[in-house]
């Protein structure tokens, strides 16, 4: 029985984690769920899996859903970093689930690694923002890293053992593989006129044909910032160099990465888009459980096709390949720039195409920093999300 903490879980990824538990109910526990300040949708959780503790980021969030629990329900509910910080690195724990979306749950995550826990990673901004001491952490505490975004679990469910078991410091070339080949969908404007990018809406970029997402990752796949991301958070996973990453638009959804080797061969996982299929993975490796999802049916699944991604019609992706062959502090930066441009856009502040506008006036003025511990990281986090405020009112 693996006692677990869910980070985010009022988001998709908890939502489809606690599903799993629900269908394999003899093997998880619900020790700990943590979220900001939905306090509906927490109270509710509270009721239905009675987890040891409940956690709210925000301290009023934290007063209502403390006073809303019925008496029966013994949940201890806290607020406090300290109180998060415990919670993840507790000696009761054993798994955690890290869905925080951005840059908000890297410091619970990094604890938890830190903690020597096993780490199932659905927050790539981890990774997009402190890949190098990430990935040095986990190795020095003995972490487990497992990931849980449907590409690079479908690339790690594509690799021999010795990469499986070496993440962060693997030699896939010595494995005999020449390419990793992260596939994309391309998002709800794959065929969208050039023209009315200007035009979009926040409701037509979280219009994904085939995810159901949240809203800051509905437009990161709009814009395909997301799949950037991936392109960068693979690049620590796999220990790739950037000509052993290729990006592929395949707007099935179907195949979600393959691994190209050198003897000619391409070994794809496959499955429906649902994300309860790489939480289980995750969840259950090196065995295998029912994750509550219907098998692909080969007879219904028609055409899968693929293209190249077109830079012109996705800056935003060219721009997070570029960063990625820069360094740390570029990704560090994009990231902070775009979570900054993308709330811009969803509250009507900017238009679709001035969030790579904006990512890219923050990449031009990076200037070079030492980021040797978390605290450093998040100070020029930090100082980025203050320049792309800052360059939101010169097009406001």
């Amino acid at each position: 029985m693996q006692n677990m903490v869910i980070l985010g879980a009022t988001g998709s990824i908890g939502a489809s984690t606690l599903s799993v538990i629900a269908t394999n109910p003899d093997k998880f526990c619900v020790y700990a769920l943590v979220a900001n300040s939905s306090v509906e949708k927490m109270h509710a959780l509270c009721v239905t899996h009675q987890p040891v503790y409940a956690h709210m980021v925000n301290q009023q969030a934290a007063v209502k859903l403390k006073a809303s629990l019925p008496a029966w329900c013994k949940t201890i509910v806290t607020t406090s970093e300290q109180d998060l910080i415990g919670l993840v690195t507790s000696q009761e724990v054993h798994t955690v689930m890290a869905a925080i979306v951005g840059a908000a749950g890297l410091v619970s995550t990094f604890a938890a690694v830190k903690a020597g826990k096993r780490v199932l990673l659905a927050n790539k901004e981890a990774l997009v923002m402190s890949g190098e001491l990430f990935m040095h952490t986990a190795k020095t505490s003995g972490a487990t890293i497992l990931p849980v975004d449907s590409e690079h679990n479908a690339i790690f469910q594509c690799m021999p053992e010795a990469v499986q078991a070496n993440l962060g410091y693997c030699d896939i070339a010595a494995e005999g593989i020449s390419h990793i080949l992260l596939t994309g969908s391309g998002g709800p404007f794959l065929t969208a006129d050039l023209a009315s990018f200007p035009h979009m809406s926040p409701e037509q970029a979280c219009n994904h044909p085939n995810w159901s997402m949240g809203r800051k990752i509905s437009v990161d796949s709009a814009s395909m910032m997301n799949k950037g991301l991936e392109y960068i958070e693979a690049r620590w996973l796999f220990n790739t160099r950037p000509e052993q990453l290729k990006v592929v638009i395949h707007p099935q959804s179907v195949i979600h990465s393959m691994v190209q080797y050198k003897d000619g061969s391409v070994i794809a996982q496959m499955g429906n888009p649902d994300m309860r299929t790489p939480i289980a993975h995750c969840m259950s490796y090196p065995q295998r459980i029912s994750a509550g999802v219907e098998p692909l049916d080969f007879f219904k699944v028609g055409q899968l096709s693929f293209f190249e991604a077109d830079f012109n019609r996705f800056p935003c992706l060219k721009l997070a390949i570029d960063a990625c062959k820069q360094g740390q502090e570029s990704t560090t930066v994009l990231n902070a720039a775009n979570e900054i441009a993308v709330e811009a856009f969803l509250q009507g502040r900017i238009k679709f195409t001035d969030i790579a506008i904006i990512n890219e006036q923050c990449l031009v003025s990076v200037s070079p920093a030492s980021l040797n511990s978390i605290e450093d990281i998040i100070r020029l986090d930090g100082e980025a999300r203050t320049q792309a405020m800052l360059a939101i009112k010169t097009l406001a």
